[in-house]
């Protein structure tokens, strides 16, 4: 009887993994390790194999690295000159080539003609072979699938990993947001007394005035609110790899903790509220946070979370939504927020936020690296983290090693 995948997200012993192993066995067909040259043909033509088509159409490269090489167990010859690793196998009895190199993941075709000094194009049927390979590997990575999840689990319980670095591309975002504003606001004011006629003519000519500057204001408010809900989320990713420099995080299971923590709680992991100015900071823009997630989240109610206005002696009395389960609306509650004053408070927290001990972080995390969680351990990011040049210097040296590793340079 054939063995049937394990139920359940994890892999809970050898008997289970096995069990997965039999799985995808079955799955992968006719694929087989290679094992040694069978023919002179072969021990020459597979250093002057093709691509074929058929190979354009592989699931992601680690995928397959794990399903022949950690799961399966075949042969893996290594990395050699713009080659990260390559797996031979055999296909009906055919020999192929499963490599990932510079130019992307491929299942390649030897070259087996006699005398050949260069790579031929794959034949036909190697071609139609390989779209049959290409699928049986997508059979094997579906039946694999909880190896993979155990497999994911148990690297989010260790440090080697690298935490994806997307704070540049956040920051700019905000940037782009806030000199919108700035420069709107600026138009605004140049044209504070200019207005456009609008002439209409029925029985006789009525002419309606719009002011360019109060369209002006309208659209730099947008793109106020757009940069303060920006700055927010760079902040969500900012603070994590603050974090990580400041040796608060350690692996993969506390970076997935924080991650799906509120922003108040990123804020105090990554900074010290003991310290009195940071906690000024903390409590201006807790506040703004609430202010722009109950305006923005809500349906753009009101600026202070009025959804209602009642009819009173006092004339109408705006009803506000509260963030209390037990009140749910009320008739106090913060004031609106202004965009020129939140962006104003940004500007002077990211000023703060990159000074003092802090400010070796900027380097690196402006640099685009990944945050890498042995680096946690060893005590790498400690000793870089104690003045601006060691982080420089590590950046610099971190850099040109994951060029080397982009191009396959080993």
């Amino acid at each position: 009887m054939d063995a049937e995948p394990v139920k359940g997200n994890l892999i809970a012993s050898p008997v289970d993994l096995q069990v997965v192993r039999a799985a995808v066995l079955k799955a992968i067909g006719e694929l087989r390790p290679a094992g040694a040259p069978e023919s002179e043909a072969e021990a020459r033509g597979i250093f002057l194999a093709s691509r074929t088509k058929g190979g354009r159409d592989l699931p992601p490269y680690y995928l397959v690295y794990f399903l022949f090489v950690d799961l399966l167990g075949f042969p893996n010859w290594g990395q050699s000159e713009k080659v990260a690793w390559t797996v031979p196998v055999r296909f009906q009895g055919k020999l192929y080539v499963i490599e990932h190199c510079k130019m992307g993941l491929g299942i390649f075709a030897p070259t087996l003609e006699p005398n050949a000094t260069t790579n031929a194009v794959p034949s036909k049927e190697a071609e139609a072979d390989s779209q049959i390979i290409a699928s049986l590997i997508k059979n094997g990575i579906a039946a694999a699938k909880p190896y993979f999840e155990w497999r994911a689990e148990q690297a989010a319980f260790g440090v080697h990993l690298n935490v994806v670095n997307n704070s540049v591309w956040l920051f700019n975002r905000y940037v782009f947001f806030r000199e919108r504003f700035k420069a709107l606001t600026a138009e605004a004011i140049i044209r504070k007394s200019e207005k456009v006629t609008v002439e209409t003519k029925l029985e006789e000519i009525m002419a309606s005035f719009s002011f360019q500057a109060s369209n002006l204001r309208q659209e730099a408010k947008w793109n106020a609110q757009a940069a303060v809900d920006a700055f927010f989320s760079w902040t969500e990713h900012v603070f994590i790899h603050l974090a990580i420099l400041q040796g608060q995080l350690h692996t993969g299971i506390d970076i997935a903790g924080i991650a799906a923590a509120e922003w108040k709680m990123k804020f105090k992991t990554a900074l010290d509220l003991n310290d009195r100015e940071t906690k000024k900071h903390y409590d201006k823009l807790f506040i703004l946070r609430l202010q722009v997630r109950n305006f923005m989240a809500h349906g753009a109610f009101g600026k202070r979370g009025e959804a209602f206005r009642f009819h009173s002696g006092a004339g109408a009395v705006p009803v506000l939504l509260t963030e209390s389960p037990e009140h749910r609306f009320s008739l106090t509650g913060e004031p609106g927020f202004d965009e020129g004053l939140a962006i104003a408070e940004i500007e002077e927290f990211i000023q703060h936020l990159w000074s003092g001990a802090r400010l070796p972080a900027r380097e690196y995390i402006f640099s685009g690296l990944p945050a890498i969680l042995t680096h946690v351990t060893d005590g790498t990011y400690n000793r870089a983290m104690r003045s601006v040049e060691a982080m420089k210097e590590f950046v610099e040296k971190l850099s040109c090693h994951f060029d080397r590793a982009a191009n396959m340079d080993w």
